[in-house]
């Protein structure tokens, strides 16, 4: 017997990858059966994928959880650390360039701006041609960015050293504390602790021009010891941490805004044990609730002194 060549018009045409028909491709995703082409095979356990075969499992792959309830996977890298230490530098730099914004931006609950634009200590009198403001006149964002002032290199006891020491307790602290409960739990317990400080300053001393990020600081040790206790498990070392805020709110209460120090503390010792002791069952909501309620209370306490302040009902 003998061979001939098969007839050119009979071969069965190429098979291409369906993603780019030009290339020829003979290996097909064993999910969705279409031929795939190398750029677009991803490993799988048997056989290969097609990148939209993956993206679909990866959808129904239920991802990975802190014990507090935040993504491991996002608390990898400390971002919103990053970021909040970028964020305080930046606005340093606008102090060093404009340093009436210190003025315009601090903890200050009652005060007095004169005609020629400089500030006076309130004194519980109004003058004619001079104009109030504060916390106590509708200015409540002054209780948010006086966190992210600091005292500039010509003023104070501390200097640069005000900004200088308060980053490094926040990249210490906070690249722990992101890690345990996720970005977003992180930046709530951060800046809840932050509002907790100005609302603690206007409540005792209201005539006080105050700026720093001392008092979120302050919250974030609180909670880390909390979540320490609760986690059996301490990095840090968290009692002799606490103790050492605590020695420090102390001894500098002559020279720093303690009550800021005292109410980031607080506000963060109560923000953690929301964080911390929420059943697994209710974690999200539980610990929404929580950081809400202290909102909420933290603003009715700003109503309650304004109304004491201004003598409105």
């Amino acid at each position: 017997m003998t061979t001939t060549d098969a007839d050119p018009g009979t071969q069965p045409p190429a098979t291409v990858c369906y993603r780019h028909p030009k290339r020829e491709s003979y290996v097909r995703c064993t999910r969705c059966d279409r031929y795939i082409c190398p750029d677009c095979m991803r490993e799988a356990a048997v056989g290969h994928h097609c990148v939209e075969c993956v993206r679909e499992g990866s959808k129904s792959i239920r991802q990975a959880r802190t014990v507090f309830g935040g993504r491991a996977a996002g608390a990898a890298v400390p971002v919103v650390t990053y970021a909040l230490i970028a964020l305080n530098g930046l606005m340093y730099l606008a102090e060093l360039v404009r340093p009436e914004i210190v003025d315009r931006l601090s903890a200050l609950g009652q005060g007095l701006v004169g005609p020629d634009g400089r500030p006076y200590v309130f004194d519980g009198h109004t003058y004619p041609g001079v104009e109030t403001v504060g916390i106590a006149y509708g200015e409540w964002y002054r209780l948010i960015t006086s966190a992210f002032l600091h005292v500039l290199p010509t003023q104070g006891f501390f200097g640069i050293t005000h900004i200088l020491f308060n980053m490094y307790s926040l990249l210490f602290l906070g690249r722990v504390i992101e890690g345990q409960l996720g970005r977003v739990r992180y930046l709530a317990l951060y800046l809840i602790a932050a509002l907790g400080g100005g609302v603690a300053e206007y409540l005792i001393a209201p005539t006080e021009s105050v700026v720093g990020a001392s008092g979120a600081i302050f919250g974030l040790a609180a909670a880390y010891y909390v979540f320490s206790r609760r986690l059996r498990y301490d990095p840090l070392g968290g009692g002799r941490l606490i103790v050492g805020f605590l020695l420090w709110m102390a001894i500098s209460a002559g020279i720093t805004s303690w009550e800021g120090h005292l109410g980031g503390l607080l506000t963060g010792g109560a923000i953690g044990l929301a964080f911390a002791y929420a059943p697994r069952s209710r974690q999200a909501l539980v610990q929404a609730a929580g950081a809400a309620v202290m909102v909420l209370v933290l603003v009715a306490l700003v109503v309650l002194k304004t109304q004491e302040l201004t003598g409105t009902t």
